[in-house]
C-alpha cells in the first residue's frame, strides 16, 4: 500500500469523498468515559476522536487497527469483519449541507466515516498526530474538541454503547 504524494492527495481531497474510520474507545466505570486524542488540527491544537482514511487494498479492520497502532501504539478487539456502529460524514463549511443532515466539520476535505466504538488493549502512548491521550467523561466532554466530534460520540454510544 502506497501512500500519494501530498499535492495529489489534497486534489483529491478537494475532488471526491474520502472514505474513512472512525473510531473511539469507552470504559464504563467509575462513569462512562471516552478515550480521545489531543492535536493539531484546523482548529488549532483540540481533542479529537482517533481514526483516518481507509488506504487502497485495506480492509475496514487493517485500517482500524493501523490507525490506533499509529496514533497511539496499541491494539483493538475487533471482529474479523466489523460493521460501523454509526455513519457520519464531514464536510468544509462551503459544501456543508444545509438540509439538517447532522454532520462534521473539516476544513480540508468530504469524508464519509464509518464510526466504531472499540475496545483498546495496552497502554496508550501518543505518537504521530497525537500530543496526548486521556479519557473524558462524556457528560463533560473538554470545550476544545474537534467541531463534530461531541455529536460523533453520542451517536456511538447511544446505540447500546452506555453503562
Amino acid at each position: 500500500m502506497s501512500l500519494l504524494p501530498a499535492p495529489l492527495y489534497e486534489r483529491i481531497e478537494q475532488s471526491i469523498p474520502i472514505a474513512c474510520v472512525d473510531f473511539v474507545s469507552f470504559q464504563s466505570a467509575p462513569e462512562l468515559r471516552v478515550g480521545l486524542i489531543k492535536r493539531e488540527s484546523p482548529f488549532g491544537v483540540v481533542w479529537c476522536h482517533l481514526g483516518g482514511r481507509i488506504l487502497r487494498g485495506e480492509t475496514v479492520a487493517q485500517a482500524l487497527r493501523r490507525h490506533a497502532a499509529d496514533t497511539l501504539a496499541v491494539g483493538l478487539v475487533l471482529p474479523a469483519d466489523p460493521q460501523p456502529d454509526y455513519v457520519y460524514q464531514w464536510f468544509p463549511a462551503e459544501i456543508a449541507p444545509a438540509d439538517g443532515t447532522a454532520h462534521g466539520d473539516d476544513p480540508r476535505k468530504h469524508a464519509i466515516g464509518l464510526s466504531f466504538v472499540v475496545e483498546m488493549t495496552g497502554h496508550p502512548q501518543p505518537d504521530n498526530e497525537a500530543s496526548d491521550f486521556a479519557w473524558h467523561a462524556v457528560d463533560s466532554l473538554p470545550a476544545d474538541i474537534w467541531p463534530g466530534t461531541e455529536h460523533l460520540i453520542h451517536q456511538l454510544l447511544g446505540r447500546g454503547h452506555s453503562s
